[in-house]
């Protein structure tokens, strides 16, 4: 038999004697995909896991603040511990984002979408395509909808290839799961910076920084945003084809994964089914808790009030809080039954607990980068040499530095919003593309830090370490794409 070189192992070309010194050369790889390959083998060898991103993080913020600010152990310390609970209010709406929409991922009719999705692509290369575009189109629409989403088509795509015996590498078809995440969401309608400014009464509002309120209008349906979300969509695919290794390099969902026999066939699996409760079947209580009746009435109810707030403020309505109004209601109106609800909803926040430990030690470092001065210094430094021309450029790199230490667009919004708003109201900023500039490097760096990552790598069933080396790959990619797109295109 030939020895085969193992994905990750790099591309070079090998021969074996095989059938009496027969040469079997493997198939050579395009320069995209030996750098992807590069990548994906050290990181394998070398990332830590996501907790322990943050703890090391920690340290490095505590670092920086040492021999940037002059603060002392202590005073990092007392930072730390007094920023570790000030993003309990964020963090709540962020993970009822992401739970709201898993439970809309998770319903049948999501399902059968991402049933039909799989069955699309002819080849491994289509599949990876399939599984980004899905998650970059849902990921607009919702970061936690489209980090769902993608995770389950990523996972179901993964299982189909498995079947045909269509070669596919599967920690790529992750990383464009991951891409909505990554890539859109900053663009679209769960954008945090853009949701916290179209609250009436925000906190820069209240500190004078600004007088109005920003409405969706200007950063999201325009369309600057919109050319952003097109452009960078059309070229993430194209990177996400090119890195696709050869067949002999792919490494199929079996080699993480451990499938049931179910799920080797393609067996359906069985239909949702409520809760069963512990009073007996049939009984007044069992037909109270399954009442579609009652379901139905109060999530058509919260549709139609979700309905009116547009209908009667227009699209500027949008934020926090009407979006995941609107997610719970549309959550309820697709089960209607509040048992099986409950069910789903339970299960989703399950799958959230790795975000809900995080969201604490991230804030204890937004507590060292406010509390010690050091986000300040950063952000005048970076934001004083912009121009009104360079200044999207600015923001995006400015916003992807800081989305390594406090990988939440909101609790980095809180720290990076004074600085951003009053270098763009300085130089003639529009708003709008001064928070499009700000999402694109908040949503990019998303591919460097695991953080987010982490919902996702529970519906794949793989590490941090298996996926990142391509996720890697795709952000430095991105960055002469993002450059020069920020730089020239006008609003």
């Amino acid at each position: 038999m030939a020895t085969v070189t193992p994905a990750g192992s790099g591309g070079g070309a090998t021969t074996d004697e095989e059938h009496g010194g027969a040469q079997h050369t493997e198939p050579d790889m395009t320069p995209v995909q030996r750098f992807g390959e590069a990548i994906a083998d050290r990181v394998e060898r070398w990332m830590p896991s996501p907790f322990l991103f943050a703890v090391l993080l920690t340290y490095a913020a505590g670092i920086a603040a040492f021999i940037f600010e002059g603060s002392g152990p202590v005073e990092v310390a007392q930072a730390w511990y007094g920023g570790f609970w000030s993003l309990l209010t964020f963090a709540m709406q962020m993970v009822l984002i992401l739970v709201t929409a898993n439970v809309v991922a998770y319903h049948p009719r999501v399902r059968g979408v991402i049933d039909r999705l799989v069955m699309l692509p002819k080849t491994g290369r289509q599949a990876v395509l399939v599984v980004g575009i899905g998650s970059m189109i849902t990921g607009w629409i919702s970061w936690g909808l489209g980090l769902i989403f993608g995770a389950i088509l990523a996972r179901e795509m993964g299982k189909r290839c498995e079947r045909q015996r269509m070669a596919v590498h599967y920690p790529l078809i992750a990383v464009a799961g991951y891409m909505g995440m990554s890539l859109t969401w900053g663009w679209g309608l769960s954008q945090s910076a853009g949701l916290l400014q179209a609250t009436p009464g925000n906190i820069f509002m209240e500190q004078g920084i600004i007088d109005r309120v920003i409405p969706a209008t200007e950063w999201v349906f325009h369309v600057y945003p919109a050319t952003l979300t097109v452009l960078s969509m059309a070229f993430a695919s194209l990177m996400l084809y090119l890195l696709c290794p050869p067949d002999d390099h792919c490494r199929s969902i079996s080699r993480y994964v451990r499938l049931s026999e179910d799920e080797k066939t393609g067996t359906p699996t069985k239909p949702l089914m409520p809760a069963t409760s512990s009073t007996k079947a049939g009984s007044v209580a069992d037909k109270i808790d399954n009442s579609k009746v009652l379901g139905g009435i109060i999530a058509g109810t919260g549709v139609i009030l979700f309905l009116v707030t547009f209908a009667t403020s227009g699209l500027g309505a949008l934020n926090l809080n009407v979006l995941n109004f609107g997610f719970l209601m549309v959550g309820l109106v697709l089960y209607t039954n509040p048992t099986l609800y409950e069910g789903e909803f339970n299960r989703a926040v399950t799958g959230s607990a790795g975000v809900i430990l995080l969201f604490p030690f991230y804030a204890g470092i937004v507590g060292i980068m406010s509390g010690t001065g050091l986000v300040t210094t950063v952000a005048n430094q970076l934001l004083s040499i912009a121009t009104p021309d360079s200044f999207p450029v600015i923001a995006w790199i400015t916003a992807g530095i800081m989305n390594l230490f406090v990988p939440s667009a909101g609790g980095e919004w809180g720290i990076l919003g004074a600085p951003m708003l009053l270098a763009a109201q300085e130089l003639g900023v529009p708003m709008g593309q001064m928070l499009s500039a700000y999402a694109a490097g908040d949503a990019h760096t998303n591919l460097l830090n695991p953080f987010w990552a982490l919902p996702l790598l529970a519906i794949t069933g793989l590490r941090a370490r298996d996926m990142f080396g391509y996720a890697i790959t795709m952000m430095l990619l991105l960055y002469p794409f993002l450059a020069v797109v920020l730089y020239f295109l006008p609003y």
